[in-house]
């Protein structure tokens, strides 16, 4: 019999109208050139168009099915009665029946749009399909929602930046239209300096379901909680208590920063409690101006003593004056 139509569609000898086009509009969405850039994605997508034709041309099909693929195209058997049925391309000349194929991209644009562009090829665009100049068509595919997830990031990534691999899983139809799980990892490249709430978009790595496009996957950054160090805008903020007498006499703040630095930081002045310190291109990396930095913040609270004895009142008394 030659090339097996069928087969090429995943239908039943016995498929109706309506299941031939569930089948072509599943597989040509797969397959399509704009949509699929494997090697083989050019002759899939022209064997999937060559089986519908033949397949939804009720003429065509009955040589097919009767005769077999190489007599259908030799045009020496016509069918045992002509017919109007849905496909073009047949002519009968002194009641013989030439075998005539219509073009792919004529196929694919009965249903995703007619060209207006004289005839170029439809390419997909976001939501659809959109002619090869960027226009978009008259009909679109629907997508499949966008599919959101968490990545939680320490803040030491979102300072020195890292790469992430994700183990992904996602619901795509099979070639029967049947649901499946297939898995891949994705790499994240988490940039210095991005903030809560970033979004990571992955197109078409999402959810599908029969007769629409894929969704987008996309993550949702988190910041965890540090034990040290908290983030306000493109600043980083640390609490540091001192006693009463640090606070007095000063005190040399030590600090591990996000990428592993020791810093210190030496305080001279009479603290009070809520006193800041600033420290200078010493916060986040700034992600749209590379090379800047927020600032650093040291915020001092004041552990006073919960008690003092006579003589430690007097000599305080002594030490200051009474005019503190």
């Amino acid at each position: 019999m030659g090339v097996d139509y069928y087969n090429i569609l995943k239908v039943a000898r016995t498929a109706s109208d309506e299941d031939l086009k569930k089948a072509y509009k599943r597989l040509a969405m797969k397959w399509h050139p704009d949509k699929n850039s494997s090697a083989e994605a050019e002759s899939k997508f022209k064997q999937i168009s060559e089986a519908y034709d033949v397949l939804s041309d009720p003429d065509k099909r009955q040589i097919y099915d009767l005769y077999g693929e190489e007599a259908l195209k030799s045009g020496q058997f016509p069918p045992e009665s002509p017919s109007s049925g849905a496909g073009g391309g047949r002519s009968y000349s002194n009641g013989s029946f030439r075998y005539d194929s219509r073009d792919a991209d004529d196929i694919f644009a009965e249903f995703f749009g007619g060209s207006d562009n004289g005839g170029k090829r439809r390419g997909y665009g976001q939501n659809g399909f959109k002619n090869s100049n960027g226009v978009s068509g008259d009909q679109t595919v629907r997508k499949a929602a966008a599919v959101e997830n968490k990545l939680a990031c320490s803040l030491e990534e979102l300072y020195k930046g890292s790469r992430r691999k994700m183990k992904i899983s996602r619901i795509v139809p099979d070639d029967s239209g049947q649901p499946k799980t297939v898995e891949e990892i994705l790499k994240i490249d988490i940039k210095p300096g991005w903030k809560k709430g970033t979004k990571i978009t992955f197109p078409e790595k999402g959810n599908q379901e029969m007769g629409m496009a894929p969704g987008d996957l996309v993550f949702v950054v988190e910041e965890k909680p540090h034990p040290i160090f908290k983030r306000d805008g493109n600043d980083l903020v640390v609490n540091k208590r001192i006693s009463l007498l640090e606070a007095l006499t000063g005190k040399t703040i030590d600090l591990v920063t996000l990428d592993g630095r020791n810093l210190s930081v030496p305080v001279t002045d009479i603290v009070r409690p809520g006193h800041v310190v600033v420290i200078q291109n010493e916060g986040m990396p700034i992600s749209k101006e590379p090379g800047k930095k927020g600032n650093l913040r040291i915020v001092f609270d004041v552990k006073f003593p919960s008690r003092l004895t006579e003589e430690q009142k007097s000599d305080l008394k002594r030490v200051l004056g009474g005019g503190c």
